[in-house]
């Protein structure tokens, strides 16, 4: 059985997914990649599998953006570990991200993103099962 943790990804431009899937599975994480919001807030309160964080994009298509999906999941779970990625929102992470969040400005370098999600699973609470 797979142990590693697995990370709720969402990011509707398929170069993205297949450099962030890359990087998380080479960093020693499990990938679930969804092109959008509606999908990834169906999966994660399905409740099938745990995931540990969760990487959005700010810009998605459909009717959610990153900031609307972080804060649904934060209703759930307050602590959860949320990395946005964006090219043109980054300003906006102050004001409309969830606390104890990372903000990665494309163009990231993969080890950017790796290091994000190790340093909020380290520093998050321990959930209860």
């Amino acid at each position: 059985m797979d142990e590693r943790p697995v990370i709720l990804v969402i990011e509707d431009d398929y170069a993205i997914q297949g450099i962030v899937e890359e990087a998380l599975t080479e960093g020693g994480f499990a990938a679930d990649i969804l092109s959008s919001g509606e999908e990834a807030l169906t999966l994660f309160r399905g409740g099938l599998k745990n995931y540990k964080a969760l990487v959005t994009d700010v810009a998605l298509k459909g009717r959610l953006n990153g900031w609307e999906i972080a804060a649904k999941i934060r209703e759930t779970d307050p602590g959860f570990p949320v990395i946005y990625v964006s090219g043109a929102h980054a300003d906006e992470w102050a004001s409309r991200g969830v606390p104890n969040s990372i903000m990665l400005a494309k163009p990231f370098a993969p080890a950017q993103l790796v290091t994000a999600v190790s340093q909020l699973l380290n520093s998050a609470p321990p959930t209860t099962t």
